[in-house]
């Protein structure tokens, strides 16, 4: 018969436990501080490199897209606050606040003719416009980021990628798969009608009128019924290449 161990032995067994413990807390608090002093190091390091290549950061839109993402690997976001090291150092913040409302405010003098989603690319042509800068100067990171800082101002304002193209969304409509799915087909002629999406997604001739009708009420979608054959065309300026020439207040 086997010996079940006495009270000595459990409790040499706890003590050993405990001091297992103590030195995996030891070894685990010895790391966390190393990291916490690279993170530090790199922090720095970071600072120093801004200090350096100031001007390449605020006038190379992929020169700054690269600084951004070395950035974000040690924990650091340069637009996280107007004020501080950062601001200070760059400017960085104001360009992007700057560049912020300069989209609210092509949002806002288009949406008569897209309805609140507009192409990604044709605000960026837009955006050149009213900097009078190229379009190269402006990158899609750069827009994106700017978009990123506008949530906070509530529903809307947002970028939605439907089918190969991103298109930014500034009102608070909720596009659902279907919505979604004639906007991608869309992308083709700039319209589509209601054969064309019933067979493209084996849809009932009520389902395909009802995605329709939601969207031409949201003000996405415009009728055309002018055509011989009787058909109505549904017209969505918001994935046609014709938008980038849109009246906008510079």
């Amino acid at each position: 018969m086997r010996r079940r161990p006495g009270i000595a032995g459990l409790q040499n067994a706890a003590a050993t436990r405990d001091q297992f413990r103590l030195v995996g807390e030891n070894v685990a608090k010895v790391r966390t501080d190393v990291m916490k002093e690279q993170l530090a190091t790199f922090r720095s390091q970071l600072e120093e490199f801004a200090r350096k290549h100031k001007s390449d950061i605020r006038k190379n839109p992929v020169f700054r897209q690269q600084f951004h993402e070395m950035c974000a690997k040690v924990g650091v976001d340069p637009l996280a606050s107007n004020k501080g090291v950062w601001a200070e150092l760059l400017g960085i913040g104001d360009f992007y606040y700057e560049l912020g409302v300069q989209i609210v405010d092509i949002c806002i003098a288009t949406r008569s003719h897209n309805g609140g989603l507009i192409d990604l690319l044709d605000l960026r042509k837009l955006l050149g416009q009213k900097r009078k800068a190229t379009l190269e100067s402006l990158s899609e990171d750069d827009c994106l980021r700017a978009i990123s800082k506008l949530k906070v101002l509530g529903s809307g304002f947002e970028v939605i990628s439907v089918g190969r193209r991103k298109l930014v969304r500034s009102v608070p409509t909720e596009l659902n798969k279907d919505h979604s799915g004639i906007l991608g087909l869309a992308q083709a002629e700039g319209y589509v009608t209601v054969e064309q999406v019933e067979r493209e997604f084996s849809w009932s001739t009520g389902r395909a009128i009802d995605a329709l009708e939601t969207l031409l009420k949201e003000g996405l979608a415009m009728i055309d019924d002018g055509h011989r054959d009787g058909k109505r065309r549904y017209w969505f300026p918001c994935v046609t290449v014709s938008s980038d020439t849109a009246a906008v207040e510079k």
